[in-house]
Protein backbone atom coordinates (compact mmCIF):
# COMPACT_ATOMS: atom_id res chain seq x y z
CA UNK A 1 0.00 0.00 0.00
CA UNK A 2 1.26 3.45 -0.94
CA UNK A 3 0.18 6.76 0.57
CA UNK A 4 -0.66 9.46 -1.97
CA UNK A 5 -1.34 13.08 -1.13
CA UNK A 6 -3.31 14.90 -3.80
CA UNK A 7 -2.93 18.69 -3.78
CA UNK A 8 -5.58 21.01 -5.19
CA UNK A 9 -3.80 24.35 -5.91
CA UNK A 10 -7.02 26.14 -6.94
CA UNK A 11 -6.66 29.92 -6.61
CA UNK A 12 -10.21 30.94 -7.51
CA UNK A 13 -11.48 31.09 -3.94
CA UNK A 14 -14.62 29.08 -4.63
CA UNK A 15 -15.41 25.42 -4.53
CA UNK A 16 -14.25 23.43 -7.53
CA UNK A 17 -14.47 19.65 -7.32
CA UNK A 18 -11.66 19.01 -9.80
CA UNK A 19 -12.58 15.87 -11.71
CA UNK A 20 -9.01 14.58 -11.81
CA UNK A 21 -8.96 14.46 -8.00
CA UNK A 22 -12.13 12.36 -7.86
CA UNK A 23 -11.05 10.01 -10.67
CA UNK A 24 -7.52 9.38 -9.38
CA UNK A 25 -8.61 8.94 -5.79
CA UNK A 26 -11.37 6.52 -6.72
CA UNK A 27 -9.06 4.23 -8.68
CA UNK A 28 -6.26 4.35 -6.11
CA UNK A 29 -8.58 3.58 -3.21
CA UNK A 30 -10.23 0.77 -5.15
CA UNK A 31 -6.75 -0.78 -5.35
CA UNK A 32 -6.13 -0.44 -1.59
CA UNK A 33 -3.90 2.64 -1.60
CA UNK A 34 -4.39 5.38 0.95
CA UNK A 35 -5.31 8.82 -0.44
CA UNK A 36 -5.75 12.19 1.24
CA UNK A 37 -6.29 15.70 -0.14
CA UNK A 38 -4.79 19.08 0.68
CA UNK A 39 -7.06 21.74 -0.81
CA UNK A 40 -5.63 25.28 -1.00
CA UNK A 41 -8.90 26.86 -2.20
CA UNK A 42 -10.06 28.53 0.99
CA UNK A 43 -6.79 29.94 2.34
CA UNK A 44 -6.84 33.75 2.50
CA UNK A 45 -3.15 34.16 1.72
CA UNK A 46 -3.42 31.99 -1.40
CA UNK A 47 -6.74 32.57 -3.10
CA UNK A 48 -8.09 35.24 -5.42
CA UNK A 49 -11.82 35.97 -5.14
CA UNK A 50 -12.85 35.11 -8.72
CA UNK A 51 -16.54 35.07 -7.77
CA UNK A 52 -16.47 38.67 -6.49
CA UNK A 53 -14.54 39.85 -9.56
CA UNK A 54 -16.92 38.28 -12.06
CA UNK A 55 -19.99 39.33 -10.07
CA UNK A 56 -18.78 42.93 -10.10
CA UNK A 57 -18.40 42.86 -13.88
CA UNK A 58 -21.91 41.34 -14.24
CA UNK A 59 -20.76 37.99 -15.59
CA UNK A 60 -22.34 36.33 -12.54
CA UNK A 61 -25.59 37.22 -10.85
CA UNK A 62 -25.51 38.39 -7.23
CA UNK A 63 -25.79 35.60 -4.64
CA UNK A 64 -25.21 35.03 -0.92
CA UNK A 65 -22.33 32.64 -1.68
CA UNK A 66 -20.04 34.24 0.92
CA UNK A 67 -22.46 33.11 3.63
CA UNK A 68 -21.80 29.46 2.73
CA UNK A 69 -17.99 29.42 2.92
CA UNK A 70 -15.28 30.28 5.38
CA UNK A 71 -11.70 31.20 4.57
CA UNK A 72 -8.78 30.14 6.74
CA UNK A 73 -6.30 32.73 8.00
CA UNK A 74 -3.67 30.07 8.51
CA UNK A 75 -0.63 30.21 6.25
CA UNK A 76 -1.22 27.85 3.32
CA UNK A 77 2.44 26.82 3.11
CA UNK A 78 2.67 25.99 6.80
CA UNK A 79 -0.63 24.10 6.66
CA UNK A 80 0.63 22.04 3.73
CA UNK A 81 3.87 21.26 5.54
CA UNK A 82 1.87 20.18 8.59
CA UNK A 83 -0.30 17.93 6.45
CA UNK A 84 2.77 16.32 4.90
CA UNK A 85 4.44 15.85 8.28
CA UNK A 86 1.32 14.14 9.65
CA UNK A 87 0.37 11.99 6.65
CA UNK A 88 3.93 11.15 5.53
CA UNK A 89 2.99 10.45 1.89
CA UNK A 90 5.04 8.36 -0.50
CA UNK A 91 3.78 10.41 -3.45
CA UNK A 92 2.56 13.99 -3.81
CA UNK A 93 0.52 14.60 -6.98
CA UNK A 94 -1.12 17.87 -8.07
CA UNK A 95 -2.12 18.15 -11.73
CA UNK A 96 -3.77 15.86 -14.29
CA UNK A 97 -5.96 15.63 -17.38
CA UNK A 98 -9.69 14.95 -17.34
CA UNK A 99 -12.56 16.39 -19.37
CA UNK A 100 -12.16 19.45 -17.10
CA UNK A 101 -9.51 20.92 -19.40
CA UNK A 102 -10.28 24.62 -19.76
CA UNK A 103 -12.11 26.42 -17.03
CA UNK A 104 -11.42 26.84 -13.34
CA UNK A 105 -7.70 27.24 -13.93
CA UNK A 106 -6.91 23.56 -14.56
CA UNK A 107 -4.28 24.49 -17.14
CA UNK A 108 -2.17 26.33 -14.53
CA UNK A 109 -2.50 23.72 -11.77
CA UNK A 110 1.00 22.45 -12.52
CA UNK A 111 2.46 25.92 -11.94
CA UNK A 112 0.45 26.74 -8.84
CA UNK A 113 1.06 23.33 -7.33
CA UNK A 114 4.80 23.62 -7.89
CA UNK A 115 4.73 27.03 -6.21
CA UNK A 116 3.10 25.44 -3.17
CA UNK A 117 5.53 22.52 -3.08
CA UNK A 118 8.87 23.92 -4.15
CA UNK A 119 10.09 24.72 -0.61
CA UNK A 120 8.36 21.77 1.06
CA UNK A 121 10.41 19.48 3.30
CA UNK A 122 9.47 15.94 2.33
CA UNK A 123 10.92 12.63 1.22
CA UNK A 124 7.85 11.96 -0.98
CA UNK A 125 8.20 11.65 -4.73
CA UNK A 126 6.89 14.77 -6.47
CA UNK A 127 4.84 13.50 -9.41
CA UNK A 128 2.52 15.50 -11.60
CA UNK A 129 0.87 15.53 -15.00
CA UNK A 130 -1.70 17.49 -16.94
CA UNK A 131 -1.88 19.57 -20.07
CA UNK A 132 1.47 21.33 -19.90
CA UNK A 133 3.30 18.13 -19.02
CA UNK A 134 1.73 16.46 -22.05
CA UNK A 135 2.49 19.34 -24.40
CA UNK A 136 6.14 20.03 -23.55
CA UNK A 137 7.63 17.74 -20.87
CA UNK A 138 11.17 19.03 -21.41
CA UNK A 139 10.18 22.63 -20.80
CA UNK A 140 8.28 21.69 -17.64
CA UNK A 141 11.12 19.55 -16.25
CA UNK A 142 13.60 22.36 -16.98
CA UNK A 143 11.45 25.03 -15.33
CA UNK A 144 10.35 22.86 -12.38
CA UNK A 145 13.46 20.89 -11.62
CA UNK A 146 12.28 19.41 -8.30
CA UNK A 147 9.69 17.25 -10.08
CA UNK A 148 10.68 13.57 -9.98
CA UNK A 149 8.27 12.19 -12.59
CA UNK A 150 5.89 13.69 -15.12
CA UNK A 151 2.91 11.71 -16.38
CA UNK A 152 1.90 12.63 -19.90
CA UNK A 153 -1.61 12.02 -21.20
CA UNK A 154 -4.34 10.56 -19.00
CA UNK A 155 -2.78 9.57 -15.72
CA UNK A 156 -5.19 7.56 -13.55
CA UNK A 157 -3.85 4.16 -14.55
CA UNK A 158 -0.25 5.35 -14.77
CA UNK A 159 -0.32 6.82 -11.27
CA UNK A 160 -1.80 3.53 -10.05
CA UNK A 161 1.06 1.65 -11.73
CA UNK A 162 3.56 4.00 -10.07
CA UNK A 163 1.95 3.44 -6.67
CA UNK A 164 2.09 -0.32 -7.26
CA UNK A 165 5.73 -0.15 -8.37
CA UNK A 166 7.33 2.01 -5.68
CA UNK A 167 10.80 0.64 -4.78
CA UNK A 168 10.63 -1.59 -7.86
CA UNK A 169 13.06 -1.58 -10.78
CA UNK A 170 10.18 -1.48 -13.25
CA UNK A 171 9.01 1.94 -11.96
CA UNK A 172 11.05 3.90 -14.49
CA UNK A 173 10.05 1.62 -17.37
CA UNK A 174 6.38 2.51 -17.12
CA UNK A 175 4.76 3.92 -20.25
CA UNK A 176 3.69 7.57 -20.32
CA UNK A 177 6.24 8.94 -17.87
CA UNK A 178 9.08 11.44 -18.20
CA UNK A 179 11.99 11.28 -15.75
CA UNK A 180 15.68 12.02 -15.40
CA UNK A 181 18.47 9.47 -15.60
CA UNK A 182 22.06 10.63 -15.07
CA UNK A 183 21.07 14.22 -15.91
CA UNK A 184 19.43 13.02 -19.13
CA UNK A 185 15.70 13.47 -19.70
CA UNK A 186 13.90 10.25 -20.63
CA UNK A 187 10.47 10.26 -22.32
CA UNK A 188 9.06 6.73 -22.16
CA UNK A 189 6.70 5.73 -24.95
CA UNK A 190 3.07 6.88 -24.57
CA UNK A 191 0.61 4.78 -22.62
CA UNK A 192 -2.66 3.78 -24.22
CA UNK A 193 -5.71 5.99 -23.98
CA UNK A 194 -8.26 5.06 -21.30
CA UNK A 195 -10.76 3.28 -23.52
CA UNK A 196 -13.35 2.32 -20.88
CA UNK A 197 -14.19 5.12 -18.46
CA UNK A 198 -16.31 2.74 -16.39
CA UNK A 199 -13.03 1.18 -15.25
CA UNK A 200 -12.25 4.40 -13.36
CA UNK A 201 -15.56 4.47 -11.49
CA UNK A 202 -16.71 5.17 -8.92
CA UNK A 203 -15.14 8.63 -8.76
CA UNK A 204 -14.36 9.64 -5.19
CA UNK A 205 -15.84 12.97 -4.07
CA UNK A 206 -15.53 12.14 -0.37
CA UNK A 207 -12.14 13.90 -0.17
CA UNK A 208 -13.65 17.35 -0.57
CA UNK A 209 -14.60 19.53 2.39
CA UNK A 210 -18.36 20.08 2.53
CA UNK A 211 -18.17 23.80 1.74
CA UNK A 212 -16.56 22.89 -1.59
CA UNK A 213 -19.95 21.65 -2.82
CA UNK A 214 -21.65 25.05 -2.62
CA UNK A 215 -21.75 26.85 -5.98
CA UNK A 216 -23.22 30.19 -7.12
CA UNK A 217 -25.52 29.50 -10.08
CA UNK A 218 -27.93 31.90 -11.79
CA UNK A 219 -28.55 34.01 -8.72
CA UNK A 220 -28.82 31.19 -6.18
CA UNK A 221 -26.44 28.94 -4.28
CA UNK A 222 -26.74 25.22 -4.99
CA UNK A 223 -24.89 22.11 -3.92
CA UNK A 224 -22.95 21.14 -7.02
CA UNK A 225 -20.10 19.10 -8.39
CA UNK A 226 -18.01 19.09 -11.54
CA UNK A 227 -18.77 15.85 -13.37
CA UNK A 228 -17.82 14.02 -16.55
CA UNK A 229 -19.79 11.52 -18.58
CA UNK A 230 -17.20 11.38 -21.34
CA UNK A 231 -13.79 12.43 -22.61
CA UNK A 232 -12.65 13.74 -25.96
CA UNK A 233 -13.86 16.10 -28.65
CA UNK A 234 -14.22 15.41 -32.36
CA UNK A 235 -13.15 18.95 -33.28
CA UNK A 236 -9.64 20.38 -33.58
CA UNK A 237 -9.97 24.15 -33.09
CA UNK A 238 -6.53 25.78 -33.27
CA UNK A 239 -6.77 27.66 -29.95
CA UNK A 240 -8.09 24.71 -27.93
CA UNK A 241 -5.92 22.72 -25.54
CA UNK A 242 -7.85 19.58 -26.51
CA UNK A 243 -5.56 19.48 -29.57
CA UNK A 244 -2.60 18.79 -27.25
CA UNK A 245 -4.28 15.60 -26.02
CA UNK A 246 -5.33 14.63 -29.55
CA UNK A 247 -1.75 14.99 -30.77
CA UNK A 248 -0.35 12.93 -27.89
CA UNK A 249 -2.62 10.01 -28.75
CA UNK A 250 -2.00 10.26 -32.49
CA UNK A 251 -5.27 11.90 -33.62
CA UNK A 252 -3.63 14.54 -35.81
CA UNK A 253 -5.43 14.05 -39.13
CA UNK A 254 -8.19 16.65 -39.49
CA UNK A 255 -10.94 17.08 -42.08
CA UNK A 256 -11.52 20.30 -44.03
CA UNK A 257 -14.31 21.15 -41.59
CA UNK A 258 -12.10 20.85 -38.54
CA UNK A 259 -13.04 17.41 -37.18
CA UNK A 260 -10.46 14.74 -36.41
CA UNK A 261 -10.34 11.57 -38.48
CA UNK A 262 -11.36 8.37 -36.62
CA UNK A 263 -12.97 10.52 -33.94
CA UNK A 264 -15.02 7.63 -32.57
CA UNK A 265 -11.83 6.01 -31.30
CA UNK A 266 -11.02 9.18 -29.39
CA UNK A 267 -14.48 9.81 -27.93
CA UNK A 268 -15.27 7.68 -24.90
CA UNK A 269 -18.08 7.69 -22.37
CA UNK A 270 -19.27 5.88 -19.28
CA UNK A 271 -22.27 3.59 -19.56
CA UNK A 272 -25.70 5.06 -18.87
CA UNK A 273 -26.23 2.75 -15.90
CA UNK A 274 -22.94 3.77 -14.33
CA UNK A 275 -23.60 7.48 -14.87
CA UNK A 276 -27.04 7.17 -13.33
CA UNK A 277 -25.66 5.21 -10.37
CA UNK A 278 -23.04 7.90 -9.68
CA UNK A 279 -25.50 10.77 -10.06
CA UNK A 280 -28.08 9.08 -7.84
CA UNK A 281 -25.59 8.31 -5.08
CA UNK A 282 -24.11 11.82 -5.14
CA UNK A 283 -27.58 13.33 -4.96
CA UNK A 284 -28.59 11.05 -2.09
CA UNK A 285 -25.35 11.09 -0.09
CA UNK A 286 -24.04 14.60 -0.75
CA UNK A 287 -27.26 16.42 -1.54
CA UNK A 288 -25.95 17.39 -4.98
CA UNK A 289 -28.53 19.36 -6.96
CA UNK A 290 -26.45 20.66 -9.87
CA UNK A 291 -24.18 18.51 -12.00
CA UNK A 292 -21.83 20.82 -13.86
CA UNK A 293 -20.96 18.53 -16.78
CA UNK A 294 -17.47 19.38 -18.01
CA UNK A 295 -17.68 17.20 -21.13
CA UNK A 296 -16.05 19.08 -24.00
CA UNK A 297 -19.00 18.53 -26.32
CA UNK A 298 -21.95 16.90 -24.56
CA UNK A 299 -23.98 16.17 -27.69
CA UNK A 300 -21.26 14.08 -29.31
CA UNK A 301 -21.61 11.56 -26.50
CA UNK A 302 -22.94 8.28 -27.88
CA UNK A 303 -26.62 8.99 -28.55
CA UNK A 304 -27.86 5.58 -27.35
CA UNK A 305 -26.14 6.25 -24.02
CA UNK A 306 -27.80 9.66 -23.68
CA UNK A 307 -31.22 8.29 -24.58
CA UNK A 308 -30.90 5.46 -22.06
CA UNK A 309 -29.69 7.90 -19.42
CA UNK A 310 -32.58 10.25 -20.14
CA UNK A 311 -35.06 7.43 -19.52
CA UNK A 312 -33.40 6.52 -16.23
CA UNK A 313 -33.34 10.15 -15.02
CA UNK A 314 -36.85 10.89 -16.26
CA UNK A 315 -38.32 7.92 -14.41
CA UNK A 316 -36.31 8.47 -11.23
CA UNK A 317 -37.92 11.66 -10.00
CA UNK A 318 -34.48 12.97 -8.99
CA UNK A 319 -34.60 16.69 -8.23
CA UNK A 320 -31.42 17.58 -10.08
CA UNK A 321 -30.20 19.93 -12.80
CA UNK A 322 -27.52 19.44 -15.44
CA UNK A 323 -25.45 22.21 -16.95
CA UNK A 324 -23.75 21.13 -20.15
CA UNK A 325 -21.46 22.50 -22.86
CA UNK A 326 -21.89 21.75 -26.54
CA UNK A 327 -21.72 23.25 -30.03
CA UNK A 328 -24.61 24.87 -31.92
CA UNK A 329 -24.65 22.46 -34.85
CA UNK A 330 -25.79 19.71 -32.47
CA UNK A 331 -28.97 21.53 -31.41
CA UNK A 332 -32.24 20.64 -33.16
CA UNK A 333 -35.87 20.00 -32.21
CA UNK A 334 -35.30 16.32 -31.42
CA UNK A 335 -32.29 17.13 -29.25
CA UNK A 336 -34.33 19.67 -27.27
CA UNK A 337 -36.66 16.91 -26.12
CA UNK A 338 -33.67 14.78 -25.11
CA UNK A 339 -32.19 17.65 -23.10
CA UNK A 340 -35.45 18.14 -21.24
CA UNK A 341 -35.62 14.48 -20.28
CA UNK A 342 -32.01 14.69 -19.06
CA UNK A 343 -33.06 17.63 -16.85
CA UNK A 344 -30.64 19.99 -18.55
CA UNK A 345 -31.17 23.43 -17.01
CA UNK A 346 -28.46 25.34 -18.85
CA UNK A 347 -26.33 25.06 -21.98
CA UNK A 348 -23.03 26.85 -22.56
CA UNK A 349 -21.76 27.33 -26.10
CA UNK A 350 -18.54 28.82 -27.42
CA UNK A 351 -19.41 31.80 -29.61
CA UNK A 352 -15.78 32.93 -29.19
CA UNK A 353 -16.29 36.03 -31.35
CA UNK A 354 -18.52 37.42 -34.09
CA UNK A 355 -17.68 36.73 -37.71
CA UNK A 356 -17.64 33.43 -39.56
CA UNK A 357 -14.50 34.35 -41.52
CA UNK A 358 -12.36 34.89 -38.42
CA UNK A 359 -13.72 31.79 -36.67
CA UNK A 360 -13.12 29.59 -39.69
CA UNK A 361 -9.92 31.05 -41.17
CA UNK A 362 -8.05 31.93 -37.96
CA UNK A 363 -9.42 29.45 -35.44
CA UNK A 364 -10.50 26.53 -37.65
CA UNK A 365 -13.84 26.55 -35.85
CA UNK A 366 -16.70 25.83 -38.24
CA UNK A 367 -19.82 26.88 -36.35
CA UNK A 368 -21.69 29.36 -38.51
CA UNK A 369 -23.60 32.41 -37.32
CA UNK A 370 -26.76 30.92 -38.81
CA UNK A 371 -26.41 27.74 -36.74
CA UNK A 372 -25.62 29.71 -33.58
CA UNK A 373 -28.71 31.90 -33.97
CA UNK A 374 -30.94 28.89 -34.62
CA UNK A 375 -29.57 26.96 -31.63
CA UNK A 376 -30.09 29.86 -29.24
CA UNK A 377 -33.66 30.35 -30.42
CA UNK A 378 -34.52 26.67 -30.02
CA UNK A 379 -33.11 26.62 -26.49
CA UNK A 380 -34.91 29.84 -25.56
CA UNK A 381 -38.24 28.54 -26.84
CA UNK A 382 -37.71 25.39 -24.74
CA UNK A 383 -37.01 27.37 -21.56
CA UNK A 384 -33.42 26.12 -21.30
CA UNK A 385 -30.95 28.74 -20.06
CA UNK A 386 -28.26 29.76 -22.55
CA UNK A 387 -24.74 30.99 -21.85
CA UNK A 388 -22.38 32.40 -24.47
CA UNK A 389 -18.64 31.89 -24.12
CA UNK A 390 -16.65 34.75 -25.65
CA UNK A 391 -12.91 35.37 -26.05
CA UNK A 392 -11.08 38.71 -26.28
CA UNK A 393 -7.44 39.24 -27.15
CA UNK A 394 -7.06 36.49 -29.75
CA UNK A 395 -4.07 36.91 -32.08
CA UNK A 396 -5.02 39.33 -34.89
CA UNK A 397 -8.30 40.32 -33.23
CA UNK A 398 -8.98 44.06 -33.10
CA UNK A 399 -11.34 46.32 -31.16
CA UNK A 400 -13.92 46.28 -33.91
CA UNK A 401 -14.14 42.51 -33.50
CA UNK A 402 -14.86 42.88 -29.78
CA UNK A 403 -17.59 45.43 -30.44
CA UNK A 404 -19.11 43.18 -33.11
CA UNK A 405 -19.05 40.31 -30.62
CA UNK A 406 -20.94 42.43 -28.09
CA UNK A 407 -23.57 43.28 -30.71
CA UNK A 408 -23.83 39.62 -31.69
CA UNK A 409 -24.47 38.72 -28.07
CA UNK A 410 -27.14 41.43 -27.89
CA UNK A 411 -28.87 39.80 -30.85
CA UNK A 412 -28.69 36.35 -29.23
CA UNK A 413 -30.04 37.63 -25.89
CA UNK A 414 -28.34 34.94 -23.76
CA UNK A 415 -29.30 34.39 -20.15
CA UNK A 416 -25.62 34.68 -19.26
CA UNK A 417 -22.50 35.74 -21.13
CA UNK A 418 -18.97 34.92 -20.04
CA UNK A 419 -15.93 36.61 -21.51
CA UNK A 420 -12.41 35.31 -21.15
CA UNK A 421 -9.02 36.69 -22.02
CA UNK A 422 -7.36 34.60 -24.71
CA UNK A 423 -5.07 32.01 -23.11
CA UNK A 424 -1.98 30.89 -25.07
CA UNK A 425 -2.18 27.17 -24.23
CA UNK A 426 1.23 25.61 -24.63
CA UNK A 427 1.57 23.60 -27.85
CA UNK A 428 -1.60 24.78 -29.60
CA UNK A 429 -1.42 26.30 -33.09
CA UNK A 430 -2.66 29.65 -31.78
CA UNK A 431 -0.05 29.69 -29.00
CA UNK A 432 2.71 29.15 -31.54
CA UNK A 433 1.26 31.87 -33.78
CA UNK A 434 0.91 34.36 -30.92
CA UNK A 435 4.53 33.73 -29.92
CA UNK A 436 5.70 34.37 -33.49
CA UNK A 437 3.67 37.60 -33.61
CA UNK A 438 5.24 38.75 -30.33
CA UNK A 439 1.92 38.84 -28.44
CA UNK A 440 3.14 36.45 -25.74
CA UNK A 441 6.39 35.07 -24.40
CA UNK A 442 7.59 31.56 -25.26
CA UNK A 443 6.22 30.33 -21.93
CA UNK A 444 3.70 32.19 -19.78
CA UNK A 445 3.07 31.84 -16.06
CA UNK A 446 -0.36 32.34 -14.47
CA UNK A 447 -2.39 31.94 -17.66
CA UNK A 448 -5.97 32.38 -16.46
CA UNK A 449 -8.56 33.63 -18.91
CA UNK A 450 -10.97 34.75 -16.19
CA UNK A 451 -8.55 36.79 -14.10
CA UNK A 452 -5.82 38.33 -16.23
CA UNK A 453 -4.40 38.96 -19.67
CA UNK A 454 -0.70 38.56 -20.36
CA UNK A 455 -0.94 39.97 -23.89
CA UNK A 456 1.61 42.32 -25.42
CA UNK A 457 -0.61 42.79 -28.49
CA UNK A 458 -0.27 46.18 -30.21
CA UNK A 459 -3.83 46.02 -31.57
CA UNK A 460 -5.40 45.46 -28.16
CA UNK A 461 -3.26 46.61 -25.26
CA UNK A 462 -3.84 45.05 -21.82
CA UNK A 463 -5.72 48.04 -20.42
CA UNK A 464 -8.19 47.95 -23.31
CA UNK A 465 -8.69 44.21 -22.86
CA UNK A 466 -9.27 44.67 -19.12
CA UNK A 467 -11.80 47.39 -19.93
CA UNK A 468 -13.82 45.09 -22.20
CA UNK A 469 -13.58 42.18 -19.76
CA UNK A 470 -15.09 44.37 -17.04
CA UNK A 471 -17.65 46.15 -19.23
CA UNK A 472 -18.69 43.40 -21.69
CA UNK A 473 -21.92 42.50 -19.89
CA UNK A 474 -22.73 46.16 -19.19
CA UNK A 475 -22.59 46.87 -22.92
CA UNK A 476 -24.52 43.69 -23.69
CA UNK A 477 -27.39 44.97 -21.53
CA UNK A 478 -27.18 48.71 -22.25
CA UNK A 479 -25.69 48.96 -25.72
CA UNK A 480 -22.65 50.86 -26.95
CA UNK A 481 -24.08 54.38 -27.23
CA UNK A 482 -21.99 55.75 -24.33
CA UNK A 483 -18.82 53.84 -25.22
CA UNK A 484 -16.49 56.86 -25.56
CA UNK A 485 -17.63 58.41 -22.27
CA UNK A 486 -17.30 55.11 -20.38
CA UNK A 487 -13.83 54.55 -21.85
CA UNK A 488 -12.82 58.07 -20.80
CA UNK A 489 -14.08 57.47 -17.24
CA UNK A 490 -11.98 54.28 -17.22
CA UNK A 491 -8.91 56.27 -18.24
CA UNK A 492 -8.93 55.45 -21.97
CA UNK A 493 -9.15 58.77 -23.83
CA UNK A 494 -9.98 58.84 -27.53
CA UNK A 495 -11.12 61.44 -30.01
CA UNK A 496 -14.76 61.76 -31.05
CA UNK A 497 -15.56 59.59 -34.03
CA UNK A 498 -12.80 57.11 -33.26
CA UNK A 499 -15.13 54.19 -32.53
CA UNK A 500 -14.12 51.34 -34.86
CA UNK A 501 -16.46 50.23 -37.62
CA UNK A 502 -18.63 47.37 -36.43
CA UNK A 503 -19.69 44.51 -38.64
CA UNK A 504 -22.46 42.14 -37.51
Amino acid sequence: MAKILLVNPNKWGRGITSIWIASHSGLLKKNNHKVELFDATFYSNWTVDETAYNTKNMQYKETSYKDFIKYSDEDVFKSLQSKVDTFEPDIIFWSAISSHIHGEGEYVNIQYGYELLSDLKTSAMLITGGLQATSDPKKIMDLMDKIDILVRGESENTLLEIANSLNSKKLYNLKGITHRKSEKLINNEPQGITSNLDDLSPYDYSLFDDQTFFRPYNGEVLRAIDYELSRGCIYSCEYCVETVIQKYYGFEDVSKKGSIINARSYLRNKSAKNIFKEISELHREKGIELFRCQDTNFLTIDRKTLVELSELISKSGLKIKLYIETRPEGINEKVIELLKKLKVDGVGMGIELAGDDFREDKLRRFASTEKIVKAFKLLKDAGIKRTTYNIIGLPEQDEASILSTIEFNRALEPDNATVAFYSPYLGTAQQLKSKELGYFDDYEYEVDGQLRTLSKDSLLDPKLLEFYKEKFNFFLINGLKDLLKIKKDYGIVEEEGSIPTIST
